[in-house]
């Protein structure tokens, strides 16, 4: 097997855990000097286990995230990756029942933080020509969901990662997102553990039948921030276990 080459300083948001601690491994695996940005304090011990640095900060937080931008320039080198994984989920509530402190919320770190952060290190990527940048959407955002706050922010994700695509491709900026299905992370493990959740349910309505697990997230993020992907811009990719091409099946009675 073939050393992975060394992909430059990586930014990732939401490391600390799930899907942005798997993006953390994988990319560090694959040479990069990982920096991880998030509000929980375990991002020091991520950073720990893949040689990379921790910054504890909120990505919806203009002033403070470019702040972060300017350390890890003056400590690690530009970036040359950001992959925007911070986020917060949403319990499937009715619109009467679900309170607009727990919407603003959600589109403040899924929305308003991926954008925010886009900003910050795109800007300074498009200023040199050269960088990539994944935004973490989900299958969420192509579907009809009883998420009335999550579903949308994460249309919204995919819709700014086509507009920065068009916005920096000419400054040699790709702008790419990852739509996961439904993903073993630590808080959907917690919600099956707890009964909340009936992962048959899950499995049966993918098509290959099993959850994704995060490092097959982290795969997907890894290649379309490497060279491999250079001719891939303005994309939105989900890896969901076929999540997505299983769910009209059911007018006919399900998957055979």
């Amino acid at each position: 097997m073939s050393t992975p080459t060394a992909l430059g300083v990586a930014v990732v948001t939401g490391g600390a855990s799930g899907i942005g601690a798997a993006c953390c491994r994988e990319l560090a695996r694959r040479g990069a000097q990982v920096a991880l940005l998030d509000r929980d304090e375990r991002a020091h011990m991520v950073a720990r286990e893949v040689g990379g640095r921790a910054w504890i900060v909120d990505v919806a937080d203009e002033a403070a995230l470019a702040c972060c931008a300017d350390a890890i320039e003056g400590e690690m080198g530009p970036a040359e990756i950001l992959v925007n994984s911070a986020g917060v989920i949403q319990v499937p509530l009715p619109p009467e029942r679900l309170s607009m402190a727990s919407w603003d919320e959600v589109v403040r770190v899924d929305q308003r933080g991926t954008y925010v952060a886009a900003v910050v290190f795109g800007t300074r990527m498009a200023s040199r020509r050269r960088g990539s940048i994944v935004n973490i959407a989900s299958v969420a955002g192509m579907r009809s969901m009883p998420l009335h706050s999550y579903a949308p922010a994460k249309a919204a994700v995919i819709a700014m990662t086509e507009c920065l695509a068009a916005e920096w491709g000419p400054a040699g900026v790709r702008v790419n997102a990852v739509s996961p299905g439904y993903t073993r992370t630590p808080a959907l493990q917690a919600a099956i553990d707890k009964g909340e959740r009936d992962v048959s349910a899950l499995e049966r309505n993918a098509a290959l039948g099993r959850l994704v697990e995060p490092a097959e997230i982290a795969h997907a993020v890894a290649f379309l921030a490497s060279a491999d992907a250079a001719a891939i811009t303005g994309a939105n990719l989900p890896v969901d276990c076929g999540w997505l091409v299983a769910g009209s099946w059911h007018t006919y009675g399900g998957l055979r």
